[in-house]
């Protein structure tokens, strides 16, 4: 009686005690085409089956951790890996959502260009990405998704705009930043109020900053508001376009977006009739970008049943350690490359609905 008491003892702290861990396990093969809303623009009725593919992240306790050891498919991250140092935790599921609204944005213009569009692209501020604990952004209540336009009457018009703000300014000093608050509802969307005046006293960085690629970059010792930006852009954009990814986060549908707008615009299958899945994130300039969890979204692709998948092209050996001999798996680094592909799977070429300008 004494051991088995001492087992449930153990059995209870173990599922207390949290670990630093995430398990990323398979998720689903999810049809885009009506997740996509489009009003302004031609569009043909006929909607090929194009699929995003995503993974379940969970936080493990203890017994968690040593459970899932016995499952299959199963990948073991670190919260290091998955969040620059200092930020906490509880801003994963924010950081998520505000990838997915970049990434949403990106695939847009990405697919509107590559179907003879030309997007204007408006520069707007530094929006945050993350926010380290204890720092003057945290003291001062800014959080993911908020964007920075100003600091002392001055126009904050992208990160390095920030980093040059700050680049000179004495640690310790008083500012008052312009802020547009972003706030995010329970399932992700992204909306942002008016600017409000935000006082913030800048610290001393604690770390030897390393290169950001602006002309000015962050110095060691210098002053500091503890954010990690990113730039901030609007796109004057034809017709009013609408995705509904309610509850998923993260930037990895952006090319299978991508491919399912230029499908939804055009004329004919882009497919050839084929039902594709695609992981891998998207930029405006059409470049595609590696992802998480592509052995997990193998997994996902096979147990829905298809049987073409692109992927980034530095994660191919990785999607087919996990496939099986029926998983037709492409690499990629460009939008134009998976065109390309389909039109050899007998894809139809793309010819927009509504003339671009």
């Amino acid at each position: 009686m004494v051991a088995l008491v001492a087992i449930v003892v153990v059995v209870v702290a173990l599922r207390a005690w949290s670990t630093n861990v995430y398990a990323i396990t398979p998720g689903n093969a999810t049809n885009v085409a009506p997740l996509v809303t489009v009003a302004g623009l031609g569009t043909d009725p006929h909607r090929d089956r194009i699929m995003l593919v995503d993974v379940y992240l969970q936080p493990l306790s203890e017994l968690q951790y040593l459970l899932m050891h016995l499952q299959s498919h199963v990948e073991f991250v670190s919260a290091d890996q998955l969040l620059e140092p200092g930020i906490p935790n509880s801003q994963l599921v924010a950081q998520g959502y505000l990838q997915m609204s970049d990434s949403q944005m990106a695939a847009k213009v990405a697919a509107l260009r590559a179907l003879g569009w030309k997007i204007p692209v408006t520069p707007t501020g530094a929006v945050i990405t993350g926010v380290v604990s204890n720092t003057p952004a945290s003291r001062a209540g800014l959080s993911v998704g908020d964007e920075i336009t100003g600091i002392n009457g001055e126009p904050v018009t992208s990160q390095c705009s920030l980093v040059g703000a700050l680049a000179h300014v004495a640690v310790g000093t008083k500012l008052e930043l312009t802020v547009r608050p972003g706030q995010f509802s329970p399932t992700g969307v992204l909306t942002r109020t008016s600017a409000i005046r935000v006082a913030v006293t800048t610290a001393r960085s604690p770390n030897v900053a390393a290169p950001t690629g602006c002309p000015q970059a962050p110095r060691a010792g210098a002053s500091w508001l503890g954010v990690a930006p990113e730039d901030g852009v609007t796109y004057s954009l034809p017709g009013r376009i609408t995705l509904d990814t309610a509850n998923i986060g993260g930037p990895s549908a952006g090319l299978a977006m991508t491919l399912t707008l230029i499908d939804a615009l055009s004329r004919g299958s882009m497919t050839g009739g084929h039902v594709i899945a695609t992981t891998g994130t998207i930029d405006p300039q059409g470049n595609v970008g590696e992802v998480g969890g592509v052995a997990e979204k193998t997994i996902a692709v096979e147990n829905a049943g298809v049987h073409y998948f692109f992927v980034p092209r530095g994660e191919v050996a990785t999607a087919r350690s996990a496939a099986n001999a029926s998983l037709h798996i492409y690499g990629v680094t460009r939008l134009s490359q998976v065109l390309a592909e389909l039109r050899k799977l007998g894809g139809a070429a793309l010819v927009p609905f509504t003339a671009p300008r």
